[in-house]
């Protein structure tokens, strides 16, 4: 397994960033590659993406999540082994610090050279910064959901 850990700072309030960032369905707006995301639930989502012409479809579970702090999740099935955590910090009333850490597992020989290379931290990177330009220019979520899912 791998690791990549990045963070932002995003000049909206913590609720907002939060909020926001639970809209799964929106991924597709700022993250590079992800063609879809299906919500099939409060804790389970499809995924569909294409990285460098590999098309991957699989589920993921949020396994804990806290609003205004935390979501966690892992792959259940499908093309893809990882796990991660985004966490949300307030820093003042109008700015939030994003914090993203993914656990993966590369598959095949152009994976792991990847890997190698930093390419899955800077892909992480950019989508935080997408996700910074997208809900600085809105200024408001389009959403949220405040549920609590608790680790089994």
């Amino acid at each position: 397994m791998s690791m990549v850990k990045e963070s932002v700072d995003v000049d909206v309030a913590l609720r907002t960033a939060y909020d926001q960032w639970t809209q799964f369905e929106d991924f597709p707006r700022f993250m590079e590659g992800v063609e879809s995301v299906t919500q099939l639930g409060d804790r389970r989502n499809h995924w569909r993406t294409s990285i460098g012409g590999v098309t991957r479809e699989f589920d993921t579970e949020i396994v804990d999540q806290l609003p205004d702090e935390r979501i966690a999740w892992r792959t259940t099935d499908g093309e893809v082994d990882q796990k991660g955590v985004v966490t949300f910090q307030r820093l003042d009333d109008r700015r939030t610090r994003i914090n993203m850490a993914i656990d993966f597992r590369p598959e095949g020989m152009a994976e792991k050279a990847g890997d190698l290379m930093g390419i899955v931290g800077r892909r992480v990177k950019g989508d935080l910064r997408r996700f910074k330009d997208f809900i600085e220019q809105r200024g408001r979520e389009e959403g949220g959901w405040r549920g609590r899912i608790k680790p089994a």
